[in-house]
């Protein structure tokens, strides 16, 4: 829906409740309630992209939709041949495609498969997947001896020393030799990891990651600026994926860019053990205006340490 539609639809539900036609007089709040939501909707329409739907809603008018054209002319070498295009949102099975888009030309079909990171600050960490140990494990042909040092890492298996959280332990506290094996894992089946990460496999599998990020004043909702980059996800899994494989100070895991932590929060609930692996997607923006793959030259921040567990089922 338009904004010119639902300025039409708002101003018709003021009339109504002024003069009564179509709308009870006996509830006059849930006439207010339902111009709030539609206002609220008018805020997002203009806001830019908030959600999948969104990027569905500009792909599906690419016509008249700028950023979708550019979406388009990157993913399918221009636009000159695109007869009709029609984006959804994939339902059922786990999947990293977000959104798929079915270019139609005169040819035949093609279908890309698009993963959405969507902020609104840089330096704000966003999980690109998070999964149970043993899902990982059977993923990645996990040895017993490395899978056991992150069950302990995530708390599915209690400490077996003093650790500054009771409940699990952090891998800066396994013995050297275990931190060493767990690295060596990562490190030998990084790129198939990073894959995995990134793009996935399947019907679903994601071939691009797009990165869409809003500004806003001080004090005010409407963004004041939004940017998007889109790249291919095998050029996202390099950029993110460059760098050393280590355990950091805070005693997770860090794979280039990309930290592996344990879930954390959800008020207790055993969920809290799943792993999770961030990124902070703003940092395509700097590599989009290099214009190159390799990581750009600036500090590479980290999420916030394990030490703290936040209750609002965000994560550590």
């Amino acid at each position: 829906m338009n904004h010119r539609t639902l300025q039409t639809i708002v101003a018709n539900l003021v009339i109504a409740t002024t003069f009564g036609t179509g709308l009870s007089r006996a509830a006059p709040a849930d006439d207010m309630a339902r111009i709030a939501e539609i206002r609220r909707g008018s805020e997002t329409a203009r806001g830019g992209f908030q959600n999948e739907k969104d990027v569905c809603a500009a792909f599906n008018q690419w016509p008249a939709d700028a950023e979708a054209r550019e979406w388009l002319a990157i993913m399918h070498s221009g636009v000159d041949d695109i007869q009709t295009v029609t984006a959804s949102i994939p339902r059922g099975a786990k999947a990293k495609t977000d959104v798929e888009v079915l270019v139609t030309t005169a040819t035949g079909e093609n279908r890309y498969g698009i993963s959405i990171k969507l902020v609104s600050t840089q330096g704000g960490f966003n999980q690109i997947d998070k999964r149970w140990l043993d899902t990982y494990a059977t993923m990645w042909d996990m040895p017993a001896d490395v899978k056991e040092a992150l069950a302990r890492f995530v708390g599915q298996t209690p400490p077996t020393t003093p650790s500054r959280n009771p409940d699990r332990m952090f891998l800066t506290e396994l013995p050297p030799e275990t931190q060493a094996k767990v690295v060596d894992f990562f490190t030998r089946h990084r790129d198939r990891i990073i894959s995995d990460l990134f793009a996935g496999d399947g019907d679903h599998a994601a071939g691009w990651f797009l990165v869409t990020a809003r500004s806003h004043e001080d004090g005010d909702t409407t963004p004041a600026s939004q940017q998007s980059v889109l790249v291919s996800t095998k050029e996202a899994a390099a950029f993110f994926g460059h760098g050393d494989v280590a355990i950091t100070p805070a005693g997770s895991l860090r794979i280039g860019r990309i930290t592996m932590q344990r879930k954390g929060g959800d008020n207790g609930r055993t969920s809290a053990q799943m792993l999770q692996f961030k990124i902070d997607p703003t940092d395509l923006f700097a590599r989009k205006e290099s214009g190159s793959l390799e990581p750009v030259s600036r500090q590479v921040a980290e999420p916030p340490p394990n030490s703290t567990e936040r209750g609002d089922g965000t994560g550590e």
